[in-house]
């Protein structure tokens, strides 16, 4: 789905606004959820939303909700120097090994990241003709992704998600 779940949206959104993050980057745009709810509680900072299927940028408008649009495959970017870094339902499409990669350009650059994703069995194949919807994988838990992913300070474990705030040196 183009979207990610918003079982932990408020707690996010606070951890977002606390951080006084000027730069986000916005992994995995999809309809652009995070930058709409961001400019609806009123932030002003440059937000870039990275997509990699390019139909979703004109589909959902992504050029009108972010400062910029990166289309891209995440997994090849090398630049993540943002005050923030947001995957929002993103890491479960890829590999555990490419994740990790991403994390340590993640950590080695930026200030603060914050992961939003499934913790419990969550299949999905592609879907509006995206093959990048799959979930690569699909059985991430709460233990795994503060095992996997190191510099986690905070985090809010729903029912299906769980949202992990880091904070790097």
């Amino acid at each position: 789905m183009p979207t990610s779940s918003r079982e932990n949206a408020p707690w996010a959104l606070d951890r977002i606004i606390q951080s006084d993050a000027q730069t986000i980057l916005d992994v995995g745009a999809g309809k652009g959820t995070y930058a709409s709810e961001l400019r609806a509680v009123g932030y002003t900072g440059h937000i870039t939303g990275s997509e990699v299927w390019p139909p979703y940028v004109e589909l959902f408008g992504l050029r009108d909700l972010y400062d910029t649009v990166a289309v891209e495959d995440i997994r090849r970017r090398n630049d993540f120097g943002y005050d923030l870094v947001i995957f929002g339902d993103v890491l479960e499409h890829m590999t555990k090994d490419e994740a990790i990669t991403i994390w340590e350009k993640v950590q080695r650059q930026a200030r603060h990241a914050l992961i939003a994703i499934p913790i419990v069995h969550y299949p999905q194949g592609p879907e509006l003709g995206n093959p990048f919807e799959e979930h690569v994988k699909d059985d991430w838990t709460h233990e795994e992704v503060l095992d996997t992913f190191p510099g986690i300070t905070a985090h809010k474990v729903g029912q299906w998600t769980g949202s992990y705030w880091a904070v790097f040196p």
